[in-house]
């Protein structure tokens, strides 16, 4: 199994409009891909400077449902997501294996 993470650290200005949005909009378009099987969202408890920090979890079944994710839906909403928050967050993306 993969486990797609998404962490971003937010403007606090933006963080309950963020959330909302996560919550309402974006992760419910992400499942909507049918590339995932499951996701969570988490907040970060040791954040530094008083930033508002959160990981976005997404599990694929294998790295081809990842990829035709990556090209076919990614690019469309993370400019939504661009257009919404512009400069006011920044977000990096790791792929895990699950090993258990």
């Amino acid at each position: 199994m993969i486990l797609y993470n998404v962490t971003t650290s937010l403007d606090p200005a933006i963080a309950d409009e963020w959330l909302a949005y996560m919550q309402e909009t974006h992760l419910p378009e992400v499942m909507a891909t049918g590339c995932f099987i499951k996701n969570q969202l988490c907040r970060l408890l040791n954040e530094e400077d008083n930033g508002i920090t959160y990981a976005s979890q997404y599990y694929c079944i294998s790295l081809e449902q990842l990829e035709a994710y990556q090209q076919h839906f990614a690019p469309a909403l993370r400019a939504d997501m661009e257009k919404k928050f512009s400069g006011q967050y920044a977000s990096f993306r790791t792929v895990l294996e699950i090993v258990e």
